[in-house]
């Protein structure tokens, strides 16, 4: 059996910075791997939200929509004080 030769490399890189055999290293990268494999308990996601209260009285379907407005607005005063 012959490894791929990327893993090779990724080995024999292991080896010279840790200074330890390809035997080592091998067994090494074998192990964190297959131990990481095993399904743990997985959390479960859970987005929290906040009620904002009634009677806020703005849409914020239409945010972007006031943004542009408001822009536009400040653009406009920009441009009147070069006159």
């Amino acid at each position: 059996m012959t490894l791929d030769p990327d893993v090779e490399r990724l080995i024999r890189e292991a080896m010279r910075e840790r200074g330890i055999s390809f035997k080592e290293a091998l067994n090494e990268a074998a192990r964190k791997g297959l131990l990481r494999a095993k399904p743990g308990r997985i959390r479960r996601f859970v987005q929290r939200s906040f009620p904002l209260g009634d009677g806020q009285g703005f849409r914020w379907d239409k945010a972007l929509a006031l943004a542009e407005a408001m822009e536009d607005e400040e653009l406009s005063r920009k441009l009147s004080l070069r006159k």
